[in-house]
């Protein structure tokens, strides 16, 4: 189990996607939310890994998948999966939202660009 202040299961996430890339006008290939603040950041295998950046600016080294079906936790800083609450809805991206995504932004040659 992560410490308290690492998860926060009342806070909301940011948005239906990666914060960076749709301010930026880039892509994802899976999304991570942060359990402490909410914050949804791109996956390490996406090209801009926000996910992993934001837990070494912000101090937040718990992420939870943002995807359908997935509810497993893992902490940068130990490199382990872990057991987290229920956190607060919705616990996905939204169902319409193509992976990778978001659509219109993807390139034809994503599978060449992921890590």
């Amino acid at each position: 189990m992560a410490a308290d202040n690492e998860i926060d299961p009342e806070t909301a996430p940011s948005g239906p996607g990666c914060v960076e890339c749709l301010a930026a006008d880039g892509w994802w290939f899976h999304l991570r939310r942060r359990a402490r603040c909410g914050h949804i950041g791109c996956c390490d295998s996406s090209p801009s890994q926000h996910a992993i950046h934001h837990a070494a600016d912000a101090s937040h080294p718990v992420i939870r998948s943002f995807e359908k079906g997935d509810d497993w936790f893992w902490n940068y800083v130990t490199e382990q999966y872990l057991d987290g609450p229920t956190l607060a809805f919705p616990e996905h991206h939204p169902l319409d939202q193509p992976l990778p995504g978001p659509a219109g932004r993807v390139p034809y040659d994503w599978q060449e660009r992921l890590h």
